[in-house]
């Protein structure tokens, strides 16, 4: 289930890149949800030994597949969150 979060998530932050300011970086959050997205796929073609592709529950620490895969989008929002904070700063301290 992790896998549709992920593709969901970059499905949407791509759809409203096209219409949104280029202020908020959505290109950059894009890319790292279709990264993820991607690797998260690659991981499930790899590890795939039959049965159901996509889980709704996991061995690990996180039982559920789909707050296993939000617990994945809150790394990604909060390295976005910093770009833009970072660049907000950068823009102010050229201005001066």
């Amino acid at each position: 289930m992790w896998l549709i979060t992920s593709f969901v998530a970059a499905i949407a932050v791509t759809a409203v890149w096209i219409f949104a300011s280029k202020k908020y970086q959505l290109g950059f959050l894009g890319l790292m949800l279709w990264g993820l997205a991607i690797m998260v796929l690659v991981d499930h073609i790899m590890g795939y030994e039959g049965g159901a592709f996509v889980e709704l529950e996991t061995d690990g620490l996180i039982p559920n597949g789909i707050v296993m895969g939000i617990a994945m989008l809150i790394p990604i929002f909060f390295i976005w969150e910093i770009s833009l904070i970072h660049s907000k700063y950068k823009g102010k301290i050229i201005a001066r």
